[in-house]
């Protein structure tokens, strides 16, 4: 069976006893304050070999003990560096995952502020072509009035010469403008 220290960690010395030479030592100091004064003097009386075998004792007992002692100061130091070594690592951890955190944010920030430039700018472009189509558009269909009103003038004209009468204001520009071929409509010229 395996005997563990204070701190539940790891084995005691396998002859480890509880510290005893304060005991011993205690009684010591009981049999002196309990010693016979001797009359007329400050000494007392003592049993000699009584001191002298509990003195013994403890002496032969410090050994053990100071062992005793310094197993438990050197399990207590294994504790503190085990604790230090794994606080250090947890933060060591946190630092690092913080770290990645704000680089995450960063390239979050970057990446919005990329797309709402680029959704800016392809508006802008948006706009210009609809612009230049709203232009393109209202050019043809100018030009396409034109020519429809012409027509339109080429067909009025037309319609009265068949019905034998020239039409009030018109000349012989409009009617020769009729036999042209340019003033007819054609879409690939626009």
């Amino acid at each position: 069976m395996t005997d563990h220290g204070p701190d539940g960690m790891g084995e005691r010395p396998p002859d480890y006893r509880a510290p005893q030479a304060e005991s011993l030592l205690r009684q010591v100091i009981e049999i002196v304050e309990a010693a016979r004064p001797m009359p007329l003097s400050a000494s007392s009386m003592i049993n000699k070999e009584e001191v002298l075998a509990l003195l013994q004792a403890a002496v032969q007992g410090l050994p053990e003990e100071l062992r005793a002692a310094r197993w438990l100061l050197k399990e207590r130091d294994d504790f503190l560096a085990k604790v230090q070594t794994e606080g250090d690592q947890i933060i060591a951890t946190s630092r690092a995952s913080a770290e990645q955190m704000v680089q995450r944010t960063e390239l979050v920030k970057t990446a919005e502020e990329r797309s709402r430039r680029v959704v800016a700018e392809a508006e802008d472009k948006a706009r210009e072509l609809k612009l230049e189509t709203e232009d393109w558009c209202d050019q043809k269909l100018g030009a396409m009035e034109i020519v429809l009103e012409r027509t339109m003038r080429t067909v009025a004209s037309g319609r009265s010469r068949l019905q034998g009468a020239k039409p009030a204001g018109e000349s012989a520009d409009a009617v020769a403008e009729l036999d042209e071929p340019d003033g007819f409509f054609d879409q690939d010229d626009g």
